[in-house]
């Protein structure tokens, strides 16, 4: 039975179809850019050799299934996501950022997006969209070579890129400042949808979860921390129920001295905002863990060459063992 499972995050950085305008300030890709986006992220993708693979910022899972045919290792693979849904007002296709997820490990059964905060979340009154996340999480049932499922959660939480309201003076460093405070708020609010939905998916069959995705925060950050679950109290010998848990904290190779990890650049600043979580189950500090993390490696090199077609993100690559049958008899 194979015992080690890979998981990995992956942002792919705005993946679309050529000519495809995104945004205002992003001149679309041409054929030859699209071209060498393609075989980056593949060639990417096949480095990684992970068995599940949560994706971000895929505009057209057309061009996601064009890269799966061009690697080597993933054109088999079951590639789950969902295009953005028509505009309610007038029926147009449209082009929004969503996760997606790859697997070479069979599901059992198909993914689901939940694009509604669960009950009893909502942003402020008046915000735009109040009871949903801007990009949809996705929930895959992924069975493990020994029959386990794994309940995989990809994510992309709102960036840190201010909020300004329509008509907002952009030089204003009052506005400024209440645009930032509203993208804050928003990710606040859907990290606690997610801490929510963490939850119900507990309820509903206790079993290993992991979570793939761009935070747009770091490990220790607030918003994180709710996602986590962190400082929660737990019944006597149930404390890590229901918590979350950074793979970089507890693997088994963390090297304090010598570990770099950084998944993103911004005004010269190295931070990890791309995270791989897991519930206690890969914690061996839990007793009902079935298996560990080994180890965290982090796949940035490319964010130094400033390559057009390359991510502006770094992947997250974690390698979990399986406990077998050996491992429990000795325990």
């Amino acid at each position: 039975m194979q015992q080690e499972i890979r998981f990995a995050t992956f942002n792919v950085c705005n993946l679309s179809q050529p000519g495809a305008k995104l945004y205002d300030n992003l001149p679309p890709l041409t054929p030859a850019d699209y071209q060498a986006k393609v075989l980056w992220t593949a060639q990417q993708l096949d480095l990684l050799d992970a068995d599940v693979v949560g994706l971000q910022e895929v505009f057209s899972l057309a061009a996601m299934r064009d890269v799966l045919a061009h690697s080597s290792r993933y054109r088999e693979a079951t590639l789950a996501g969902f295009d953005a849904a028509p505009d309610p007002h007038t029926g147009a296709a449209r082009l929004l950022p969503q996760v997606a997820l790859i697997s070479r490990l069979p599901l059992a059964q198909p993914a689901a997006e939940y694009s509604a905060f669960p009950d009893g979340v909502a942003l402020p009154a008046g915000s735009r969209d109040a009871d949903r996340f801007a990009r949809a999480p996705l929930h895959a049932q992924v069975l493990l070579p020994d029959q386990r499922i794994v309940d995989v959660v990809v994510v992309h939480l709102k960036s840190k890129r201010p909020d300004y309201s329509s008509g907002d003076d952009y030089a204003d460093p009052l506005l400024y400042a209440q645009a930032n405070l509203r993208s804050l708020i928003r990710r606040g609010t859907e990290a606690v949808a997610l801490r929510a939905l963490l939850s119900l998916l507990e309820s509903r069959a206790r079993r290993p979860r992991v979570v793939l995705g761009d935070f747009n925060d770091t490990a220790d950050a607030v918003t994180t921390a709710i996602v986590m679950g962190s400082g929660a109290a737990g019944l006597p010998g149930e404390e890590l129920s229901g918590r979350m848990f950074d793979c970089n904290q507890i693997q088994l190779g963390r090297d304090t001295l010598r570990h770099i990890g950084y998944t993103n650049i911004h005004e010269g600043h190295y931070m990890t905002i791309d995270h791989v979580l897991v519930s206690e189950e890969f914690n061996p500090a839990s007793r009902y863990a079935v298996g560990e993390v080994l180890d965290v490696t982090y796949l940035n090199d490319h964010l130094l060459l400033h390559r057009p077609e390359a991510s502006d993100h770094g992947q997250v690559l974690v390698r979990l063992r399986l406990f077998g049958a050996r491992d429990h008899a000795g325990a």
